[in-house]
């Protein structure tokens, strides 16, 4: 899966799911607050992306993750590692 069909993926169910505007979905947007992504959300954004990418996000690994593109860039990285 290239980096423009996880952007396009995780884009998507931001938008349609979790109700995201959509031009809040930059690279260098900051999750919590630019984004506006709570704790809740979070947790459904983890069931989403195991739903959509058949991946599992690790808690301590996600962190660091503070921008909508580190975001991107760790699911890129879990897709690879597990052969997607």
């Amino acid at each position: 899966m290239t980096r423009e069909e996880v952007k396009n993926t995780v884009n998507g169910f931001l938008v349609e799911d979790l109700e995201i505007e959509e031009n809040k979905l930059r690279e260098d947007a900051l999750l919590k607050e630019d984004v506006g992504i709570d704790s809740l959300d979070f947790v459904d954004i983890v069931v989403l992306v195991e739903e959509k990418f058949g991946i599992k996000i690790k808690a301590e690994e996600m962190a660091g993750v503070k921008t909508l593109g580190a975001f991107y860039d760790y699911v890129e990285s879990r897709l690879e590692v597990s052969g997607k």
